[in-house]
């Protein structure tokens, strides 16, 4: 008898005592193979170990140690047959086998035979290793889980996203804005990660090229990024740089004009001495998740969660607990522009061996759902991992090594999505802000407020060299739309997007007046219940940026004028617009603004904007305006 030792590469290294073999060219090819094998040269080892098992067939420990040296390959299909042809070898073998070749049935798809041979292990197992245990329990979920699910896939048929945007190099984590009109996504060039950019032109992609070298670098990775809904700040991961606090960090970089800004590590609150990767910011702006194996984490690698401060500071991260993250790993979370459903993989929660995609949406109380597997085929046996939904949630994309049809190593990928796993509905407004008489392009604040929960969905600036910007807004409120910028009088819009039908986008060209006499703004987010004055709540988010219009203009002085349609009595609905315009009025001087720069007046119908044959049309004649009088 003689001790061999035999690796169970995936876990634990075990040691198990077989027999030598009583054929004399087995053992001696055996013992060849164990030289091979300690120099890492797996190719001859298992040539040798193929050899000692055509001498003898029932060879059982060369059967366990070629098992082994192909898991560590990765190819399952033959890790399973050897461990069979094991079990088939002897009548007595080491429990743990049976986990190992449960394990490789499982990662090759076959289910049945996976939970027989795990549930074998659970009743043979005598130890007490707690990770073999639960790990156990965990498959056996898998593959009970996993034989129900392929009984009932969803149609799934990946494009390849072509030659413009993919290449014969690798192609990987694509990031899509809002509009579906640009694409930024990693590329690894003579084993450089960099990224690059395509935009649609005509609705085809353009040919790919390098984003920005203040961004790439020739000696330094960059990947796994983030890109805000509007193009205009990209989050990525950066490793091994000068400036780091850990092996991989997080950075920001923003769009100046036409090209980025220096990319910026947002620090020692975000980033550790750990590994942070993998950032996917919300619509608003307000909220970075990432990915990391800090501390305080359930798992190995959890999603965490930091909030941006009104002062502009990220607060301490928090993980997301136990209604997403798992003992086990979670990784490539994407927030999707409903700014509620989260994307991400894990081979924590039941699924179909390796690392799957799930969902999980946030509650009205805050509280993320528990995640939903996106299903059979999008989901298999192999890692499926850093899938991103376009906005209007009609695709999915993701990188793989599909062979038919590709281009390199891996490529981009896009899918119609199954409707039971779309995120919430979405649309967005799209405009560029120009001065109204020279159409030059403006430098300008655009402010989007959700009326209902009284929260910032978008504040950003406009550049002077672009002037353009893209607000996200969810479907199923009402949105107040501000544009504002110096010198000239604010932009007020009102966006109604309480059916769900109500996703077209909104592509606006704002043209801005300047601050002079006899200019006019009509406030479109002063609100009245109907036939009376009384200024509702949601009013005061417009009547705050025009108290800072005029506490910066202290100079200019206005009348305030109220509207109404045609519909009632003549005289009533005089007093009424009257009564309305002296409400803005004393709201203002009750908030600090001289009374002798204000006047009002109710105009009652007399001046039209729109056709009163219309509900659209009285809808524009019911309104509150400002003029200025003196400057």
């Amino acid at each position: 008898m003689k001790k061999y030792l035999i690796f169970f590469f995936c876990l634990n290294t075990l040691s198990v005592i077989a027999q030598n073999s009583l054929n004399k060219k087995a053992q001696e090819s055996f013992e060849d193979a164990q030289q091979y094998l300690r120099q890492n040269i797996y190719e001859d080892g298992i040539k040798h170990l193929n050899e000692a098992i055509k001498a003898d067939p029932k060879f059982q420990l060369a059967y366990i140690q070629l098992g082994d040296l192909y898991r560590r390959l990765k190819n399952h299909t033959k890790a399973k047959e050897n461990y069979r042809n094991a079990i088939n070898a002897a009548p007595n073998i080491e429990t743990r086998v049976y986990y190992v070749l449960g394990e490789s049935e499982l990662l090759t798809g076959d289910y049945s035979q996976a939970k027989i041979s795990f549930l074998l292990f659970q009743q043979k197992y005598a130890g007490n290793d707690k990770d073999y245990i639960n790990r156990t329990k965990k498959y056996i979920l898998d593959c009970s889980f996993a034989i129900i699910a392929i009984k009932s896939p969803t149609k799934y048929e990946p494009i390849n996203m072509g030659f413009y945007v993919n290449s014969s190099d690798r192609d990987y984590f694509p990031a899509l804005t809002a509009d579906g009109q640009t694409i930024i996504f990693t590329r690894v060039v003579k084993g450089n990660e960099d990224f690059f950019i395509s935009t649609k032109k005509d609705n085809e992609w353009q040919k790919a090229i390098p984003l920005s070298n203040k961004i790439n670098t020739p000696n330094f990775n960059e990947g796994a990024q983030s890109i805000s809904p509007d193009g205009k700040y990209l989050f990525f991961t950066g490793c091994n740089r000068p400036d780091g606090l850990g092996r991989c960090d997080i950075y920001v970089s923003r769009k100046e004009g036409n090209d980025w800004g220096k990319a910026i590590n947002l620090g020692k609150v975000i980033n550790s001495e750990h590994w942070e990767s993998q950032p996917s910011i919300s619509p608003d702006g307000s909220t970075l998740y990432f990915v990391s194996n800090r501390p305080g984490g359930i798992g190995g690698y959890d999603i965490w969660k930091s909030t941006l401060t009104d002062e502009g500071k990220w607060t301490d991260p928090v993980n997301l607990g136990p209604k997403v993250n798992t003992p086990y790993d979670e990784n490539t979370p994407f927030i999707h522009a409903d700014g509620k459903t989260l994307y991400f993989s894990s081979n924590g929660w039941p699924g179909f061996g390796d690392k799957d995609i799930f969902y999980s949406r946030i509650a009205d109380d805050g509280q993320f759902s528990t995640p939903i597997n996106l299903g059979y085929p999008i989901n298999t046996f192999n890692e499926e991992i850093g899938l991103i939904v376009t906005a209007d949630g009609t695709e999915g994309l993701f990188s793989s090594n599909i062979k038919d049809g590709g281009f390199g190593d891996l490529d981009i990928y896009h899918f119609i999505l199954p409707e039971k796993v779309k995120p919430l509905p979405i649309t967005y407004v799209k405009g560029i802000v120009r001065d109204k008489e020279t159409k030059a392009l403006l430098e300008a604040n655009v402010l989007v407020i959700d009326l209902k929960t009284n929260n910032a969905v978008f504040n950003d600036y406009t550049s002077k060299e672009t002037g353009d910007f893209l607000a996200v807004m969810s479907i199923g409120s009402e949105y107040s739309f501000n544009i504002e910028a110096e010198g000239y009088l604010f932009n007020s819009q009102n966006f109604q997007l309480t059916k769900v039908n109500t996703n077209k986008p909104y592509i606006l060209e704002i043209l801005l007046d300047k601050i002079k006499v006899g200019n006019t703004v009509t406030l479109y987010n002063i609100f009245f219940d109907t036939n009376k004055y009384d200024l509702l709540p949601t009013s005061k988010v417009e009547l705050s940026i025009l108290i800072e219009l005029l506490t910066g203009n202290p100079t200019m002085s206005i009348e305030i004028q109220g509207h109404t349609d045609d519909v009632g009595d003549l005289k009533l609905n005089e007093v009424l617009s009257e009564n309305r315009a002296k409400a803005v009025y004393d709201f203002l001087v009750n908030n600090g603004i001289d009374k002798k720069r204000l006047s009002y007046k109710g105009y009652g119908k007399t001046k039209p904007r729109s056709s009163n044959a219309t509900e659209e049309g009285r809808k524009q004649n019911r309104r509150t305006e400002f003029i200025i009088t003196k400057i």
